[in-house]
């Protein structure tokens, strides 16, 4: 049998709020079901308001225009993330900076930001891979320092946590998605994440087609009318009922996350103490949300064959990102600040293993089986 990398968390309880939202006749956007994930969201996360959006690189976008990128501003960066990170603000016109990585978390190096920093900077942003925490605080003491917007993005960060504070919920704007990769999934989907009512309303304007149309329902304006630069962000109703049903069950599905991730950790921890393997670090101020499990192979010799290994075993195990900076784009939108000791050699030796919502103990079980049998003839 086939066990492929990923499902989608589809739950009996998502198809029937989708029926329920098409027999209720509103589907486009903003209804009920919106209307029930964004509080989840904000109760969750402790912000002042979340939206739905139509993905979370288009909540990225939105932040973008928030912090008033120009032309000729920079901001600063992993180069070891997706391109929706990047996209966001090199459409705005800005020069992005890539900084290396911490070969630990994979995160962004707080200690090697402030010297990326120059009279240009204009924004940070923090991406938490695999639902693992950047170090906020230093990134939150540099921008105070220079006067920068931190935005983070959580895409993978859902129920995650730093020092107790919501990942998404530490900065100026926050960004989740529901992508269908994702814990928690709506097909194509994400959310914005803000602090105060300031930059809600402007953030609604913008995600509402540059029309001031969510205060004419809400009851504020007698109509509503074009105030500033927008375009439609809003997901379907549809969308959201699909991912309500999951977020009713967000502690359930993760606790099933996290039951295989770590027997995942624990069946490989013999490996990584001979030094064959590098696993998670899990800094002990962060509680991270299952997103995903990998491993680190010795080189990028090794992670070929191992995923070859896995895939005639009929298992899909995938590498991640190739580090931004080396992409045709990032030569045109970017510049590398400082040397790029762990971006590039990190990301060759990583691979993420199965893991779903769903997953049997079963198909965990034949995944270690054959990692083990790998190295055992390796």
């Amino acid at each position: 049998m086939h066990i492929p990398f990923n499902r989608s968390p589809g739950l009996p309880s998502s198809l029937e709020y989708m029926a329920q939202a098409t027999a209720g006749g509103h589907l486009s956007g903003d209804g009920p079901f919106t209307k029930k994930c964004s509080e989840w969201i904000e109760r969750q996360t402790g912000v002042f308001k979340a939206l739905l959006t139509t993905s979370c690189s288009h909540a990225l976008d939105i932040s973008s225009r928030l912090c008033n990128i120009l032309p000729g501003d920079e901001v600063i960066l992993p180069s070891y993330t997706f391109s929706s990170t990047a996209n966001a603000f090199a459409g705005m016109g800005a020069q992005l900076v890539f900084v290396d990585i911490r070969p630990d978390t994979m995160n962004l190096d707080e200690r090697l930001v402030e010297a990326a920093v120059t009279p240009k900077t204009k924004a940070i942003v923090p991406v938490h891979y695999a639902g693992i925490a950047c170090e906020m605080d230093e990134f939150t003491d540099i921008a105070r320092q220079h006067n920068l917007y931190i935005v983070e993005d959580a895409a993978q960060g859902v129920m995650a946590s730093y020092k107790g504070r919501a990942l998404g919920a530490m900065s100026h704007f926050g960004t989740f998605s529901f992508h269908e990769t994702k814990n928690f999934s709506m097909g194509e989907g994400g959310a914005l994440l803000l602090g105060d009512a300031a930059t809600a309303e402007a953030a609604e304007i913008i995600r509402e087609k540059g029309t001031d149309r969510s205060k004419f329902f809400r009851g504020q304006v007698d109509k509503y009318s074009w105030v500033e630069w927008g375009s439609s962000y809003l997901p379907s109703e549809l969308n959201a009922a699909f991912l309500w049903g999951q977020l009713e069950a967000a502690q359930e599905i993760t606790d099933a996350r996290m039951a295989i991730w770590q027997r995942y950790n624990a069946a490989f921890s013999a490996l990584a103490a001979k030094g064959r393997v590098v696993l998670p670090t899990i800094p002990a101020h962060c509680t991270h949300n299952a997103h995903m499990f990998y491993m680190k192979a010795a080189n990028l010799d090794e992670r070929t064959r191992l995923l070859a290994h896995l895939k005639v075993r009929n298992i899909l195990a995938v590498y991640h990102y190739v580090p931004l900076h080396s992409a045709p784009a990032g030569h045109k939108y970017g510049r590398f600040s400082g040397q790029d000791v762990y971006t590039t050699a990190e990301s060759e030796r990583l691979l993420r293993l199965p893991l779903y919502y769903g997953l049997s103990t079963q198909d965990v079980d034949r995944v270690i089986e054959a990692v083990h049998d790998f190295y055992a003839v390796n």
